[in-house]
């Protein structure tokens, strides 16, 4: 059987076993990765892992219908099929932006909708993988855990109290009060998590949950945990899948705290380190320009990543300024040609409406994403038939009081030159009719 293992992603000799409760190499203080045994993986041919792979795709046959676990042999090969905690995740939407592509004058637009998932996240891809290896160590491997703990900007609570609850594991999480939406804040509080709101933001958060984590108190996971990354690999894989197997010119993605930048990269490289691919995507790592750390470092040509002090932004679950993945991004910009672009508050709020009105309901966080596909598609950098796939994190019905603030002009610094307020109307009709008339002379 293929074996995957803990080791440090600086290069420190040692390697450790997935089911220890350890975040950080004991040498160095960097971070980890799950690194898998790509020889024993290359005596199964590139066409038979296609094969099985769509074999496996949206069935039932437990666990394999998860777009996550479809692919365990690439993700968790060693854990039991009966310690897995599943909640049928992956397995989302390419939509194919027809209408919003040439509006661009591209042809070959899509949107992968990783929202269209039981919590309305992506996290829930990585949140499978980290509670089941928890569960898998707690029952067979003598871990003790109190609880599981993260801080979050309110989708990674909201996944992990859910994946907590089905495996009946206690759930803590760290919220910077007053800075999520009423929808993200519910979710966490209905699956009987210990919600903590903190004055503080994210960052401020995830600096404590990270000192319970040394203590021992709680089992950490935040993206800095390596076993999330390999759930959110899964989107690439999944992504060429829906492609027959072919991969797209450019992957454009929202990101605050890092780890997905880093995690899609590890998908990529995994097919064509197998051979079931021949080449890698171009990354565009999109930020709110009020919590841009990433691209700062890459416009001031730097190495490193320098934490900042996030600003608000709409795009609230990526207002983080000190992200725990940056090197980890750093080195998936380098490895795919990429590139890291910010977007104004007025730039998020308008693409996101202007995709709206082609047949989506996107997030803030998709707006960043799209506003930094225009920026690119206006100044000639990406080609009119160029396969472009926006990565939309979450779900819009997740964010309803952004999609009112806009539509009532309610935004501050924001223009809203979409917005579409209800009319008003007394119940005959007269008005009726001339409403419809006026807006379609």
């Amino acid at each position: 059987m293929p074996r995957a293992t803990l080791r440090c992603f600086a290069g420190c000799p040692g390697d450790f076993p997935l089911t220890q409760a350890i975040y950080r190499c004991p040498r160095c203080n960097g971070l980890l990765d799950v690194v898998h045994d790509l020889d024993a993986l290359g005596h199964t041919r590139p066409d038979a892992w296609r094969a099985i792979f769509d074999s496996r795709y949206k069935r039932t046959v437990w666990p394999f219908g998860s777009g996550v676990w479809g692919k365990k042999e690439w993700v968790i090969p060693e854990v039991p099929d009966d310690a897995i905690v599943s909640l049928d995740e992956g397995g989302t939407n390419l939509f194919w932006a027809e209408r919003l592509g040439r509006e661009l004058g591209m042809r070959d637009l899509w949107i992968k909708m990783c929202g269209n998932s039981h919590t309305g996240s992506f996290k829930d891809l990585g949140m499978t993988v980290l509670v089941s290896v928890v569960r898998w160590a707690m029952r067979d491997h003598g871990l003790s855990v109190r609880a599981i703990a993260c801080a979050s900007t309110g989708d990674t609570s909201a996944s992990l109290a859910a994946y907590g609850a089905t495996a009946g594991i206690p759930v803590v999480v760290l919220l910077p009060r007053g800075k999520v939406s009423t929808a993200q804040l519910v979710q966490p509080l209905a699956n009987g998590a210990l919600v903590l709101a903190l004055d503080t933001d994210f960052d401020g958060c995830m600096a404590i949950v990270q000192q319970l984590a040394e203590a021992g108190l709680v089992y950490l996971a935040n993206s800095m945990n390596a076993l999330r990354l390999e759930g959110q690999k899964t989107v690439a894989i999944e992504v060429v899948q829906q492609f027959d197997w072919e991969v797209p010119d450019w992957i454009i993605l929202p990101s605050g705290n890092l780890g997905n930048a880093s995690a899609l990269y590890k998908g990529f490289a995994m097919l064509k380190a197998l051979g079931l691919t021949f080449k890698l995507p171009r990354l565009v790592v999109a930020q709110a320009e009020r919590a841009n750390p990433l691209v700062r470092a890459v416009r001031a040509g730097a190495t490193t990543v320098t934490p900042m002090k996030a600003e608000p932004t709409v795009a609230n679950a990526i207002q983080i300024g000190a992200p725990v993945s940056a090197p980890r991004a750093m080195m998936a910009l380098a490895a795919m040609n990429g590139l890291a672009i910010d977007a104004t508050e007025d730039e998020i709020a308008d693409a996101a409406a202007r995709a709206d009105l082609t047949g989506t309901y996107c997030d803030p966080h998709t707006g960043v994403a799209l506003a930094a596909l225009f920026k690119l598609r206006a100044q000639g950098a990406i080609g009119e038939n160029e396969r472009v796939v926006v990565i939309s994190t979450a779900s819009g019905l997740k964010f309803t009081e952004f999609k009112v603030g806009y539509h009532e002009r309610a935004l501050a610094g924001i223009e809203s030159r979409r917005a579409n307020a209800p009319v008003v109307l007394p119940p005959t009709l007269g008005p009726v009719v001339d409403a419809i008339r006026a807006r379609w002379p």
